[in-house]
């Protein structure tokens, strides 16, 4: 994966954090994972698709997850419950469409899925072979960890990634 393409979802998930739940953030270190197995308990998934595609997922302990949602939304969650997931998967979602306005802004054109909510260490999610790119973000609320499984799409045809789903790799 281009590094170019780490930038704008550090720098969008940076200002949702600080906007939309008022903490700051410090970023870890970088590091790269073929594994296809997930690291967190809540993980939010998105699809892109364009110029730039792939897979971004953000991953947290429920604990974070319940933390962001409490600020997010102005009432006390003591539990995952179907609200406090729907709050996390659209932190998610507001992240990667404020980093897709920052790829367009660079000149590359891509849209994003509505995000999946997966709850559960170790749930096998194939990037088939992107190696992922992994950025943990640090809150006084909990660790946010974005993941980053993309690449351009220099034929600017949508085919390329549908040829590469499971599915068709199938067919």
């Amino acid at each position: 994966m281009d590094v170019k393409f780490l930038n704008p979802f550090v720098e969008a998930a940076v200002e949702v954090l600080k906007a939309e739940i008022g903490v700051n953030v410090q970023r870890g270190s970088l590091s790269l994972h073929q594994s296809a197995l997930t690291t967190d308990d809540v993980t939010v998934l998105i699809h892109l698709v364009g110029q730039v595609y792939g897979v971004v997922m953000y991953g947290m302990n429920t604990e974070t997850g319940i933390r962001f949602v409490t600020q997010i939304l102005g009432q006390e969650f003591t539990e995952f419950d179907s609200l406090a997931q729907s709050g996390v998967a659209e932190l998610g979602n507001v992240i990667s469409g404020r980093a897709t306005i920052k790829f367009s802004q660079a000149g590359y054109a891509s849209n994003i899925s509505p995000p999946t909510l997966i709850s559960g260490k170790g749930i096998q999610i194939s990037t088939l072979d992107f190696p992922r790119i992994v950025v943990p973000l640090q809150t006084n609320l909990g660790e946010l960890t974005v993941h980053l499984a993309l690449r351009e799409n220099r034929n600017g045809k949508l085919e390329e990634f549908v040829a590469l789903t499971p599915a068709a790799k199938g067919s």
